[in-house]
């Protein structure tokens, strides 16, 4: 799968506000704000038993993996939350199975990082971000 076919609809054409700052400046800031949340989805995506491996993907358009957990128009903020796991990037392909047992042996603990797949205009990345 390419970066862009997880972007739904013409949504990837929408062009970020120019503000002269790098997106990820206000990325932090809205990890921040959502971090005890995501945390609390983590625990919960681990506890159930759905996966020991969740990963929230972080965008500013509408994308078409995990489900919005955090909806940026919502909340008045800059970026939008989906709650997915490993066995959903692996099942549309973002993972490769045959990379499945490098990301985990790269994983860091969900109890003291969340899991970022980072969605840009420029591309995709993967970022572990220490809850506050």
């Amino acid at each position: 799968m390419e970066v862009e076919d997880l972007f739904s609809g013409g949504a990837r054409n929408e062009e970020a506000k120019s503000t002269g700052q790098s997106p990820l400046k206000s990325l932090q800031v809205d990890l921040d704000f959502y971090s005890e949340s995501i945390r609390e989805v983590s625990m919960e995506i681990i506890e159930e038993g759905y996966s020991s491996y969740p990963i929230f993907v972080a965008h500013q358009h509408e994308v078409s993996v995990g489900e919005v957990i955090l909806d940026r128009v919502d909340l008045e903020t800059n970026w939008t939350i989906n709650a997915s796991t490993l066995e959903e990037f692996v099942e549309l392909d973002i993972i490769q199975e045959d990379r499945k047992a490098a990301f985990i042996q790269n994983y860091k603990s969900a109890k003291d990082y969340m899991c970022l797949f980072v969605v840009v205009a420029e591309g995709a990345n993967f970022v572990f971000y220490p809850y506050k």
